[in-house]
């Protein structure tokens, strides 16, 4: 899909918003933390204050999510890293149509949506609000092939068995992990779903990749490099949104390759 034919779905999915709210507010001044930013959402019901990372809340109102990321704050990533993730199949004579992909933290859809567009064969989405499975099936109901909300550090034995039935080759996380909404433990997990020489396209905020992280993301893809499980392919910097006051928000796009199973003790820690 062309950029501009992406462009205005998104308008469009923004044009829903204005039918059930009538302002947004943002905070003057505020120098906040990126976990720590928040607006007013005003409707003929009244106001209430919504935190940026209150997904279930944002997911709720049609368009939200669009208006406030896309449109406002001038969010890149779904297209970045799907993009990025194209060039280097690309450059491994591989094929995108070829992907059976699992996508963890799947939101409402824009990611998938986007991985469809680029001609991935079947994508199956992963959340843990059941408000993000009642976006996604409201805003693109022909994105996913099926749609599951699970814990993924307690996942049902049946739908592992499910899961591991589809035979996924890549998994997809996107803005989705280091502040406590997909822990490390989740996505060993998912890792562990996905087959060997399988696909990893995933980001995480700059300061989450260096040494002194406390999320625990840096040390267990340290440690999933120097055992061999996973061979980084390919990295980039990129601005991910900007943040309320107009600051760049920078993260860092990873295509990688699972070189083989998740060892039992790595999977019990």
């Amino acid at each position: 899909m062309k950029k501009d034919e992406r462009e205005h779905l998104l308008a469009q999915k923004v044009e829903e918003v204005c039918s059930v709210v009538k302002e947004i507010r943002f905070p003057a001044g505020d120098n906040l933390a990126q976990d720590e930013e928040w607006c007013d959402v005003v409707t003929q019901k009244g106001s209430k204050r919504i935190r940026f990372h209150d997904y279930h809340r944002i997911f709720d109102i049609p368009g939200l999510y669009e208006e406030l990321f896309h449109s406002k704050l001038d969010c890149k990533s779904p297209f970045r890293i799907v993009q990025l993730f194209q060039d280097t199949l690309e450059e491994f004579a591989e094929e995108m149509d070829h992907m059976r992909a699992i996508e963890i933290g799947a939101g409402n859809g824009i990611v998938g949506e986007t991985l469809k567009e680029y001609g991935a064969d079947s994508v199956v989405g992963l959340d843990i609000i059941k408000e993000a499975k009642a976006a996604a099936l409201r805003d693109r109901p022909e994105v996913y092939k099926k749609y599951y909300i699970v814990d993924l550090t307690d996942l049902p034995e049946q739908v592992e068995h499910e899961l591991r039935e589809s035979k996924f080759n890549c998994l997809v996380v996107v803005a989705a992990m280091g502040f406590g909404d997909i822990p490390p433990e989740a996505f060993i997990k998912a890792l562990d779903l996905i087959e060997t020489d399988g696909w990893l396209a995933y980001n995480l905020k700059e300061d989450f990749v260096y040494q002194s992280d406390r999320s625990g993301f840096a040390a267990l893809i340290e440690e999933l490099t120097k055992k061999q499980i996973i061979q980084i392919q390919t990295y980039q910097r990129y601005c991910h949104r900007l943040s309320l006051n107009g600051d760049p928000l920078y993260y860092v796009g990873f295509i990688a390759r699972k070189l083989k199973d998740i060892p039992d003790e790595l999977l019990e820690t």
